[in-house]
């Protein structure tokens, strides 16, 4: 059975230029999400940290960003960079470039 493939967009087409901090999915079917993620300057707040129920596995495509760990050195991340978030694993957004765009590419899975 053929399957037909097609283009469906470029992940650096309509990067948003609000000061918000933008989550897109780009495909989610059977547990599993992609989405790309956007950031300029934005963190997370000192007291917060992320403890999701899935795991996640990230990329930087354009940006630079710091990923804090709770009792852990920090992960700095440059384009190109790649990260493994375990389930529960709790982790926070402790830097992006503020003078560019920062694009996430993550991967969600349970």
């Amino acid at each position: 059975m053929a399957v037909e493939v097609k283009l469906l967009g470029n992940i650096f087409d309509n990067l948003p230029e609000a000061d918000t901090e933008s989550f897109e999915t780009l495909f989610s079917k059977a547990g599993v999400k992609i989405e790309r993620i956007v950031s300029r300057g934005h963190r997370s707040a000192s007291d917060f940290w992320y403890e999701q129920p899935e795991s996640e596995w990230v990329i930087v495509l354009k940006g630079g960003a710091t990923l804090s760990w709770e009792g852990e050195v920090d992960t700095q991340m440059g384009a190109g960079d790649y990260a493994f978030i375990p389930a529960f694993k709790r982790h926070r957004v402790a830097w992006t470039d503020p003078e560019s765009e920062t694009v996430w590419l993550a991967v969600h899975w349970a």
